[in-house]
């Protein structure tokens, strides 16, 4: 399981990180080429289209950041994970929870729940 919360540790860095060439990286990191992602606000499949839908997040919520809440939870090839999103130094705006598959080293797939959401 050690594996898997350096895995979701990356997934939050990917995140947070603003520089886009550094952002681009953890993403290659952390996710396989052919990866999804979907919650309910949208669905990206690849790279790029990842990258895209980090870059609106972060456009959105301009001086707030991920972290982790709590324990990664696994079995498999299958983790779960809390999150929460908040202001810099300050109070949480919205709170979910994400379940992904992985392969190797890496994320093929993530779902996400949020289980609250900004006023």
């Amino acid at each position: 399981m050690s594996d898997c919360n350096a895995l979701v540790e990356r997934y939050f860095a990917l995140w947070n990180e603003t520089d886009p060439a550094r952002r681009r990286g953890l993403i290659a990191s952390t996710f396989t080429e052919a990866a999804s992602y979907v919650d309910p606000l949208g669905a990206s499949e690849g790279h790029d289209a990842i990258d895209g839908m980090v870059e609106a997040v972060q456009h959105r919520f301009r001086g707030h950041s991920f972290r982790r809440a709590g324990e990664v939870d696994g079995h498999h090839d299958r983790i779960r994970f809390c999150w929460e999103l908040a202001v810099d130094g300050g109070s949480v705006v919205a709170k979910g929870t994400d379940f992904a598959t992985v392969a190797g080293a890496r994320l093929a797939a993530v779902t996400g729940f949020i289980d609250q959401m900004p006023d």
